[in-house]
């Protein structure tokens, strides 16, 4: 079986209801989530959050605001900063306004320790202030927990469904490679690599279904906080220090302004090489392994499935 397939069958299988923990037996299960319980117990989670980033970025700007929604786990508030500057919404206000030459309105409903399912309450808080782009991080808990990742996918889909009905554009970065949290002990470990990478496959093809984008941030995490951890892990050696959320932040916003039209492609380091069509599966089986590799809708012949499935563009930015 080749590496692609393999993907998109683990990927199919949490679809619909299979794979996650489901293959292990009941006592390898009861000792993954007293590792888990311990390791949650040893990182620990403190009550300090970051001054809340909500307020409009780039003020001096001509034009409406563009109104941006943070939405998903501590991630996505930005969990160990001390400056609202240095979380993930503030720097998405901050860079797409750059970009996109407007004021950008920053409200983030973001909740550490949240899980896929919580989403649905973080929307309903948001919906009011009419989000024109939506970014998602979301994932990890799910891992942590060892929750049924199934209703982890079903509910990240029903999501961005949710948002795109309401006239907002979705990108989610998928859940990362937990396999080099060093706080996590073995077999633990070995088990969230597996599992947090197939969430990201899944989360990649739910996405795309619904009709938002998925940016790959599954290998950044290996790649980046493997080879660098001082610098790209804070404290606790879990959540991301600000160069780590500035890297996260890196690789999304292309996709944030692309989904609004703001992309400004006479800029050589903004460029996206023309996308490669696949079945959402493919692509989301070859994004896995690209970090910053987006997946999103397309068509062929006019045609938006195929055979195999929903058609899906892969792009990767030019660095």
């Amino acid at each position: 079986m080749t590496r692609a397939r393999a993907a998109r069958r683990l990927a199919a299988a949490a679809l619909v209801g299979g794979g996650g923990l489901g293959l292990l037996g009941g006592g390898a299960v009861g000792l993954l989530k007293l590792q888990a319980g311990h390791a949650r117990t040893k990182i620990g989670v403190s009550d300090d959050r970051p001054p809340t980033p909500d307020g409009v970025y780039g003020a001096e700007l001509p034009g409406e605001p563009i109104r941006f929604l943070m939405l998903g786990d501590s991630t996505g508030v930005g969990y160990g900063m001390k400056r609202a500057e240095d979380t993930p919404p503030a720097l998405f206000g901050e860079g797409l306004s750059q970009i996109a030459g407007r004021p950008v309105e920053v409200c983030s409903r973001a909740v550490v320790g949240a899980v896929s399912t919580d989403l649905t309450e973080q929307i309903a808080l948001a919906l009011p202030s009419r989000p024109e782009v939506a970014v998602i991080v979301v994932g990890a808990n799910d891992v942590t927990h060892v929750n049924n990742i199934p209703s982890a996918v079903a509910a990240l889909g029903e999501a961005v469904r949710t948002l795109r009905e309401n006239g907002c554009e979705v990108v989610v970065g998928t859940c990362p490679d937990l396999g080099t949290v060093r706080p996590l002990p073995q077999p633990l470990r070995l088990v969230a690599r597996t599992v947090s990478r197939r969430l990201a496959a899944a989360q990649m093809i739910s996405v795309v279904e619904a009709g938002g984008r998925a940016v790959s941030l599954t290998n950044l995490l290996q790649r980046d906080f493997w080879t660098a951890p001082t610098e790209m892990f804070g404290d606790d050696k879990f959540h991301p220090s600000v160069t780590g959320y500035a890297s996260m932040v890196a690789v999304m916003l292309p996709s944030v302004a692309v989904a609004l039209g703001a992309w400004d492609d006479d800029e050589e380091s903004a460029v996206f090489p023309e996308g490669v069509v696949l079945p959402v599966s493919f692509a989301a089986a070859e994004a896995v392994d690209r970090p910053g590799t987006e997946v999103s809708r397309s068509n062929v012949g006019g045609s938006d499935r195929g055979p195999r499935g929903r058609w899906a563009a892969l792009r990767v930015v030019r660095h």
